[in-house]
């Protein structure tokens, strides 16, 4: 009286299979044991099925039950066991048959007390899977259906109850729902690159035309930007209008994005698949965790939710020294590893960080209208919240001062988010098609070989930044970011060589105490 069934569990992005083994011993006191490091979750689990299946119709077995979840040294968390685990009930007290459909299948789903399936996280990895480890079949509740039919060569399932997969391996009877699962995996393939309204517009911005020129190069080559101006000088609004400059997501991207949101559990039930890059704006007092990531399970945190997308970090020296520095690896690995006692994680975390930040603490130091009142020594300490090594790794620094109130009252129209997204769509394309065959996507992704075999430059432009080093005192670092920058200036204009006015641009976008 022994019944095995596969599901599985998310360790970080990835799924991995899970047997959950079920015996009922004919002899000893009833109970119901769960084993195989469960947390809160899965040991209320019991209750849950116990209800479902005389909910259902079906006999609940006063014996001795013991369900072991292997690999038994792998934490388990969530209600996704239900199924499973009731599944190998009705096989195990025989009121089931097993057959090799059973076999071959993944079993995932929550199981309210009158046997309905609930909406369950982390379903794409476990759909991504069984794919690759070549199970025929994935059994999930019906709500998580578009979520799991982006992977279209694995059947589908979709199960409304724990009466309905009953009578369906009962019966033998394909339920209607399959054909439901192929519609959808059609629908999702048709609508993806379908673009929401947005509700921030670049002609909405009076003025500053150069501030909107670098964020238009820190787009198509997804490059990070500091923004340093007075309150009130637009640098939020730029900011917020920043996403709807950006180039379109690619299957890959999204299916990428759509991972972490789906092991976090922030996707949307209408709309399950990310079309849009991801915007991520979290607060200055966010915490460590908050957004690295961690837990004692780890969980990805802002920077991987902003993973192919914008990390927006208002108030920039605001934030907690710690937290800053922490961003310091990810930013160059376009990664972050979690280690904790119950194992380590990577999550993805290549974003382009867009911040903005006050020159001072009253934001009025180089004010042309209004004078600073911050003593010396306050504004050295504040401006040394933000650490060498980090603005070493922001590739675009600008100024943005106040805008004139003649720019404010005319009504000369600036040009449109959609416009100038034209230009970024047609630099990035150049760079995928550049970088085809390869894990990277744009310019700011290059390695230091990469950089010299797609970001070769000419004679004038080799003596430009030869006086450009010796003058601003640039890092090797610094360096390569001014030529990916240049790079990028040069994909803008559709040149296929990296010329000396493009070099002379890149190299304004370096912070002013380099100079």
């Amino acid at each position: 009286m022994l019944a095995k069934i596969t599901s599985a569990a998310v360790v970080g992005l990835d799924a991995v299979p899970i047997t959950v083994e079920v015996d009922i011993a004919a002899q000893g006191l009833p109970s119901f044991t769960i084993v195989g490091l469960p947390d809160k979750a899965v040991e209320e689990s019991k209750e849950r099925v116990r209800a479902a299946l005389k909910n259902s119709g079906a006999d609940f077995p006063a014996k001795r039950i013991t369900v072991n979840l292997a690999p038994a040294d792998l934490p388990k968390e969530g209600p996704a066991y239900d199924l499973p685990i009731a599944l190998g009930i009705l096989i195990a007290s025989e009121q089931l048959k097993e057959t090799p459909e059973i076999k071959n299948s993944i079993f995932l789903g929550e199981l309210s007390l009158d046997g309905s399936l609930r909406r369950i996280w982390g379903v794409l990895p476990a759909a991504i899977m069984a794919r690759d480890q070549a199970f025929q079949e994935l059994f999930i509740p019906e709500d998580n259906l578009e979520e799991a039919a982006i992977m279209s060569k694995i059947k589908v399932y979709p199960v409304r109850s724990l009466k309905q997969i009953f009578d369906h391996f009962s019966t033998s009877i394909l339920p209607k729902a399959q054909q439901k699962s192929i519609k959808a995996s059609k629908t999702i393939k048709q609508n993806f690159m379908k673009q929401y309204a947005e509700e921030y517009d670049f002609e909405n911005i009076k003025g500053q035309e150069s501030a909107k020129r670098a964020l238009e190069i820190a787009a198509a080559g997804a490059h990070n930007i500091l923004m340093k101006g007075p309150p009130g000088a637009g640098k939020t609004l730029m900011a917020r209008s920043f996403p709807t400059i950006l180039p379109k997501l690619t299957f890959e991207e999204s299916l990428e994005v759509t991972k972490i949101y789906s092991v976090a559990n922030l996707l949307n039930r209408e709309n399950p698949i990310i079309t849009n890059r991801p915007f991520r704006s979290p607060h200055h007092t966010t915490s460590h965790i908050g957004l690295i990531g961690g837990g004692n399970v780890p969980h990805p945190g802002e920077i991987s939710l902003a993973h192919r997308g914008v990390l927006f970090l208002d108030e920039f020296p605001e934030f907690p020294r710690q937290v800053l520095e922490a961003l310091r690896q990810p930013m160059e690995d376009g990664h972050v590893t979690i280690s904790r006692a119950a194992g380590r994680v990577l999550f993805p975390s290549r974003f382009t960080l867009v911040a903005a930040a006050n020159p001072c603490p009253c934001g009025f130091l180089g004010d042309e209208t209004r004078s600073c009142v911050c003593s010396p020594s306050t504004i050295t300490r504040y401006q040394k919240r933000i650490s060498g090594p980090i603005l070493d790794r922001i590739d675009i620094h600008i100024t943005v001062p106040a805008v004139k109130v003649e720019k404010l009252t005319q009504d000369q129209k600036s040009e449109t988010s959609k416009t100038i997204q034209s230009r970024v769509q047609r630099a990035r394309e150049i760079q995928l098609k550049r970088f085809k065959g390869t894990k990277i996507k744009s310019n700011s992704e290059m390695s230091s070989k990469l950089t010299k075999e797609y970001a070769a430059l000419d004679e004038a432009s080799i003596t430009l930044l030869k006086q450009a080093i010796s003058k601003l005192n640039l890092s090797a670092r610094s360096f390569h970011k001014v030529v990916k920058i240049a790079r990028t200036i040069a994909d803008l204009e559709s040149s296929v060589k990296i010329k000396s006015n493009h070099v002379a641009e890149a190299l304004q976008y370096r912070p002013q105490q380099e100079s």
